[in-house]
């Protein structure tokens, strides 16, 4: 058998192989402004409730159709808040195909279900703007807003901000998060 003859077909079976295999599906590509943030994250952060540590994970749920988010916050003893606190949240991010805008729900260990609208994604990617349309068990009127800064490959920084009323946002907390993997 001449060897010589074989091995050109043969690597061209393996360039058009690799070719295909590394362009993305419809579903992946969908997700490309939120690949950075899958995985596990720490860090420290601070605002209304203190100081905390913060413990993150986003990983693809339900055959990708969601993005599960899992937040702890641990926020010591301090003078405004001497028992400290611990929080938690699960929030699923989803892509909304009649509106072409992700969806944020988060749901909080104090009761509170904040539902968000992707408000924007800035144009190199590194800056996500969800607003809150809804917000469950709390008095009318109030809003939220989440902001993700991707600050380097491996890091990313969020600000979460309360609005009463008839008021502007304010900061209520801002962490920045470390990938751990």
């Amino acid at each position: 058998m001449n060897m010589s003859k074989l091995l050109p077909g043969s690597l061209l079976v393996i360039v058009i192989s690799s070719i295909s295999y590394g362009q993305l599906s419809k579903q992946d590509s969908i997700w490309l402004p939120f690949r950075s943030f899958i995985g596990s994250w720490e860090g420290k952060g601070g605002g209304e409730p203190g100081t905390g540590d913060y413990t993150r994970t986003y990983q693809f749920v339900l055959d990708k159709k969601y993005i599960e988010v899992r937040n702890k916050s641990i926020y010591a003893p301090s003078a405004a808040n001497p028992e400290g606190e611990v929080h938690e949240d699960w929030g699923y991010i989803g892509y909304n195909k009649s509106s072409h805008r992700f969806m944020l729900r988060q749901f909080h260990i104090e009761g509170f279900v904040n539902e968000y609208t992707q408000d924007s994604i800035s144009g190199d990617g590194k800056r996500i703007v969800f607003l809150s349309y809804a917000i469950e068990n709390i008095p009318a009127g109030w809003r939220a807003k989440e902001t993700y800064d991707v600050l380097g490959p491996d890091q990313i920084q969020e600000t979460f901000e309360l609005a009463e009323p008839g008021k502007e946002f304010s900061v209520y907390s801002k962490v920045i998060l470390n990938r751990v993997k």
